[in-house]
């Protein structure tokens, strides 16, 4: 038995569901499973806990402990499926974990995922995020996949950034907008880029323009996330007038953009707050 469901938490709303898996060896990872229009959408882990230690996310606090094999991937699929009777339509690699920190194993799965024998997901409906593992977005524009790639950016300079992310230090911004741009060029894919907004952090409209200038000529998205309750002070969400002005700013410019509504944050299932703790 290589894992099983042993907690399930149901939002206020019931849109919205978290299940704690025990797997073989007595490791927990999360899982997140959205109902949404075009039926239901899952948010998997890929690692037990991650090394990537983000600022904003409690994930990497309690350190890491382990990759995730293909399996295990696969059975937080399955067992939702079946615990819920559902046909899950949407996958996204954005749980507990860093997906290109594990890519051979999140390769694996993923051919397994979209096999006809195996779950049977299109391609094209499964997205891997990344906080900017630069040699692997590379790797996997030459797979020339057609998964959806997701960047999380959350910063218009290396300043801010390198306080958010440790990983800034080692490939910045300039580096990765550089992959970011030769794997849609390559790919012919649009990269969504996840960006967290941060009130008095990296949300002026200097931001903003910034931003704008930053994605010039790379074919993207930008989701803007309100950022989540993650216990520290420090990261509180940006204020509606601000989100306002932000998208407006990236509209004037020719960018593409959506504020990610929040979910799940009744049960700690929203963007940053999964942890492989006992719920």
């Amino acid at each position: 038995m290589e894992g099983s469901i042993v907690k399930r938490l149901v939002s206020n709303d019931g849109e919205t569901k978290k299940f704690l898996f025990k797997l073989k060896d007595g490791q927990t990872v999360e899982s997140v499973l959205m109902k949404c229009k075009h039926g239901h959408t899952i948010c998997i882990s890929t690692q037990v806990g991650c090394k990537m230690n983000c600022a904003f996310c409690v994930t990497g606090k309690s350190g890491f402990s382990r990759n995730l094999t293909p399996e295990e991937m696969s059975l937080q699929i399955e067992k939702i499926q079946n615990s819920e009777n559902i046909k899950i339509t949407c996958v996204v690699l954005m749980g507990m974990g860093e997906p290109f920190d594990n890519y051979e194993n999140v390769l694996k799965f993923l051919e397994y995922a979209i096999d006809s024998k195996g779950l049977d997901i299109e391609a094209k409906r499964i997205t891997i995020s990344t906080c900017g593992l630069v040699d692997k977005i590379y790797k996997l524009a030459e797979f020339n996949s057609q998964f959806n790639l997701a960047v999380s950016l959350h910063a218009t300079v290396d300043e801010v950034r390198n306080e958010l992310m440790k990983i800034n230090k080692k490939w910045n911004i300039s580096e990765l907008l550089k992959a970011c741009k030769y794997y849609t060029e390559l790919t012919d894919k649009s990269i969504l880029f996840e960006y967290i907004m941060i009130n008095k952090l990296n949300d002026s409209n200097e931001d903003a323009n910034r931003l704008a200038k930053l994605l010039e000529g790379i074919k993207c998205r930008v989701d803007l996330i309100p950022a989540n309750d993650s216990g520290q002070e420090q990261f509180k969400p940006s204020t509606q007038n601000q989100i306002n002005s932000f998208v407006s700013i990236l509209r004037e410019n020719g960018i593409d953009v959506s504020v990610r509504g929040t979910v799940g944050g009744d049960i700690k299932a929203a963007c940053g707050q999964l942890r492989a703790e006992v719920i």
